[in-house]
């Protein structure tokens, strides 16, 4: 399969049933392969609704999303499954089972082999700290355990681009550092990431630029430096305050 190369949206809209205003009006923007790009805004600005159409997990009202490969095609379909990795903010995986049958089962979902799953398995538990309790039923684990085993679902299938919806909300210091430093290190590989967060020192330090969403419209992108001079801020937090709008 060729490798992606460029992710495009162009003027995405949506309007869900029954709602009388746009989750999202008109948001375009570009993404290149290897870049951290964080999505900011206030509760019901339209975060996850954008994260779920760049997945494919709903459809837009209006406007498209294109992934391009190496030789300049749209990748899609099957194909598009295989390069996208999603991690959302609620726990997806079954809780009555081990952390190892978890990843067996997803993992099939992408037609890996059992040698391809278990040598991946093995990789991901080692660096995020589970190995020591991968045959543990999962409803024994704290917040910041079931928040990597989450993350390791996400990265089975060695996704080229990784969408994270609040990958450490609720999770203690240690853990939600140990998270970032392995986010680094598979940026740094040259994996694609789309992350969602409110915490924002956290974000201006993960993300290469940074995309504010207010009532389902951008209102700033870019790197976080230039945008805090460009709008005459003294940091992330008052940038935040400035151009965003609370629901």
């Amino acid at each position: 399969m060729s490798v992606l190369t460029h992710i495009e949206i162009n003027n995405i809209s949506k309007l869900y049933r029954k709602a009388t205003t746009e989750s999202l009006s008109n948001v375009s923007f570009s993404i290149n392969v290897g870049q951290t790009i964080g999505v900011l805004g206030p509760n019901g600005a339209g975060k996850t609704t954008l994260i779920s159409i760049l997945c494919g997990l709903i459809d837009s009202s209006s406007g498209y999303v294109s992934y391009s490969s190496q030789k300049g095609n749209d990748i899609s379909g099957v194909d598009l499954k295989k390069i996208i990795g999603f991690v959302p903010q609620e726990y997806a995986f079954y809780h009555e089972l081990t952390p190892i049958q978890n990843m067996n089962y997803f993992g099939s979902l992408y037609d890996l082999s059992m040698e391809e799953i278990k040598e991946k398995t093995n990789s991901l538990f080692l660096v995020l700290g589970l190995s020591h309790v991968a045959n543990e039923k999962i409803n024994t684990f704290s917040g910041g355990m079931k928040r990597k085993v989450n993350l390791a679902i996400g990265l089975i299938h060695s996704p080229s681009v990784l969408f994270l919806d609040e990958p450490t909300v609720g999770v203690d210091v240690q853990s939600k550092l140990s998270i970032i430093e392995f986010l680094k290190e598979i940026r740094n590989q040259g994996t694609t990431i789309i992350y969602t967060s409110h915490h924002l020192f956290e974000a201006e330090d993960f993300c290469d630029e940074l995309l504010l969403i207010s009532k389902g419209e951008i209102v700033a992108k870019g790197p976080t430096k230039k945008l805090i001079e460009e709008n005459k801020s003294d940091d992330l937090q008052s940038l935040f305050i400035k151009l965003t709008v609370p629901e």
